[in-house]
């Protein structure tokens, strides 16, 4: 697990320049650096030692030095791969998974990608063509950006280090921020920093003569298959299980995130890690924020230590800037923070973490996948009716009844943009200055493309399918990753496997989430070495107290000061801001959510913008 940065075309201090930008993330690789620069390109890297400790520094070359690698990731089945390589007549120089990209992509071309299991973000520079290949793993667990700056091509792993390069360009892209308030992440290809990209999941493209020829070189396919629980539940624990073991390879010790849900007890269990983690929150509530005593408990059952700290709100609050700034993008979900701290109490004994993320997207977790199955009187109504009543009930004050007229007056195409839908566009549009409302298109535009490419599956794959590509990389895999890598710890996640993908999308809709529960499949089969309690718990994660912070007196003026501050005064009616914090603190509705949301745009804007 490391970083990576470059850039094409000589700069005068090509070197000074490179090197500043590696600094910038050295937290995401303590253990070394290395750079390759010459008159085309330059290459940076620095690395946190995971596999072939001694032998895996980069750049890394192939035999005749014509290809340069620098790497981001894991391969897990570089083993499989190296014999079939040395089989085919490459020499090998070292045991790393690196080495391998290079080799293969000298056998393979562009279809490497299609060989390949872990979780990767790489470039080769080809030094005889002077042509860049580089690629994404299929779920976007490790990052990649890049922009076009001046004369330079850019890339690396995190946005921070491009502010180094001096053709670079720091402007706000206002799109992001429209559509942000209502996806709570970034959501568009291109990001918070105008003219910046993300390389999507799933895709590789080669960079020629100052062309970008962009590739998808893989889908999701949910193609399901018939079966009982029983059979399903079998499946699912030999390929957990198996993934598991892959996941493990490691030269140093491999240690476990541990909440009070299955996902994580279930990797925990399977792994037989020597070390699980847990953090949980002061509150005035209690333990309704403290699962550290319910986790205490599950590892004692599987016989593992469990290291646990209890986190302040003076910590949660004061370390809540610096971990927007290693997010690179605003990120509103409150659980980033819990991350950032259980990885920083995993930094201090392990290396490496496994952890439960990626189970809900593909196994059917989410309590809103219910949703479609809970129909009621009213939907008997003709679709055409229930449409007009939600376009009437829309215009009136939110509360729970009018809501539920609304939704169900909307297709699933219309109703659901992810697991997270902060503002509605209404409400986006009167916090939001006016001239950067009139420019922000409907959210259901930005997830047209995914549910396009699912129009005939059932409701619930159509959620999946779009969380899948949406949610799950903007979301779930920013804050796995981003907050890990701020600690030099590689985070790794089983469920987010390529062979598990393709067992978990023949998985009959009966057998992933009916009206009394979720994840059906996931479940029964945790329920074998799993207590029950955990294999039947529904999903908190480690739930956060903003909606009570948010009413104390010391947190309620640091969010307000902010709310009427110059930047916030730049892109919103601060009026309005106001008016939504002193509401929440009145108890006059639990509008947490929308107030942190904002607030962590504010924060990150400080932290990039008004320094």
């Amino acid at each position: 697990m490391c970083g990576f940065v470059g850039f094409t075309n000589y700069i005068k201090d090509n070197g000074e320049t490179l090197h500043k930008m590696m600094d910038r993330i050295v937290h995401r690789g303590p253990d070394s650096s290395g750079a390759f620069i010459d008159e085309d390109i330059a290459l940076g890297f620095r690395r946190l030692s995971i596999i072939d400790l001694n032998d895996g520094d980069q750049p890394m070359f192939n035999e005749d030095k014509s290809l340069v690698l620098v790497f981001n990731g894991e391969i897990y089945n570089f083993k499989d791969l190296r014999a079939e390589l040395i089989n085919a007549g490459h020499i090998f120089s070292n045991n790393s998974d690196s080495e391998v990209l290079l080799h293969g992509f000298e056998e393979w071309g562009e279809d490497i990608v299609n060989r390949l299991r872990g979780m990767f973000a790489f470039v080769i520079f080809n030094r005889k063509d002077k042509s860049i290949f580089a690629a994404r793993d299929i779920f976007g667990i490790k990052p990649f950006y890049y922009t076009f700056m001046g004369e330079s091509f850019i890339f690396g792993s995190e946005i921070k280090a491009f502010l180094e390069h001096p053709e670079f360009k720091k402007e706000l892209n206002e799109d992001a921020l429209a559509h942000y308030l209502s996806f709570q992440y970034s959501a568009l290809e291109e990001t918070f920093f105008k003219n910046v990209f993300k390389l999507q999941p799933a895709h590789f493209f080669t960079f020629k003569d100052g062309e970008m020829k962009k590739v998808r070189y893989w889908k999701p396919d949910f193609n399901e298959t018939e079966g009982v629980l029983d059979y399903f539940a079998d499946l699912t624990d030999k390929a957990v299980r198996e993934s598991v073991e892959a996941h493990k390879i490691a030269d140093v010790e491999v240690g476990s995130f541990l909440s009070s849900g299955i996902d994580s007890s279930y990797i925990a269990e399977a792994a037989k890690v020597d070390k699980t983690f847990t953090v949980g929150f002061e509150s005035p509530d209690g333990d309704r924020y403290n699962e550290i005593g319910f986790a205490k408990d599950f590892a004692n059952t599987i016989g593992v230590e469990n290291i646990s700290k209890v986190i302040t709100p003076k910590e949660y609050w004061e370390t809540f800037p610096l971990i927007q700034y290693h997010m690179d993008e605003p990120l509103a979900d409150p659980a980033a923070i819990a991350l950032y701290f259980v990885s920083r109490l995993a930094s201090e004994k392990v290396k490496v973490v496994m952890s439960g993320e990626g189970a809900d997207e593909l196994f059917g977790g989410y309590r809103i996948y219910q949703e479609p199955l809970t129909l009621t009187l009213y939907d008997k109504l003709p679709f055409a009716i229930r449409k007009i009543i939600g376009k009437i009930c829309s215009y009136l004050p939110q509360k729970h009844g009018i809501n539920y007229l609304v939704r169900r007056g909307k297709t699933i195409e219309e109703r659901f943009i992810g697991n997270a839908n902060i503002f509605s566009v209404k409400e986006r549009n009167s916090i939001l200055k006016s001239e950067i409302a009139k420019n922000a298109v409907s959210p259901s535009l930005v997830c047209k493309r995914f549910y396009d490419e699912v129009k005939n599956k059932d409701t619930i794959t159509k959620m999946q399918y779009l969380d899948i590509n949406m949610w799950l990389m903007g979301d779930i895999l920013l804050k796995a990753d981003k907050t890990s890598m701020a600690n030099s710890l590689e985070l790794r996640v089983p469920f987010l496997d390529k062979k598990v993908m393709e067992f978990a999308s023949t998985i009959p809709l009966n057998c992933r989430v009916n009206t009394v529960t979720t994840k059906l499949a996931l479940r029964k089969a945790a329920e074998r070495t799993l207590p029950k309690r955990t294999a039947t718990k529904d999903k908190l994660g480690f739930p956060v107290p903003i909606r009570v912070w948010l009413k104390e007196d010391e947190y309620y003026e640091r969010v307000k000061n902010i709310f009427e501050s110059d930047a916030a005064k730049k892109y919103f009616e601060t009026d309005k801001l106001v008016a939504l914090l002193n509401n929440h603190r009145e108890g006059k509705a639990d509008l947490s959510r929308k107030i942190w949301t904002v607030y962590t745009f504010l924060v990150w804007y400080n932290q990039f913008f008004e320094v």
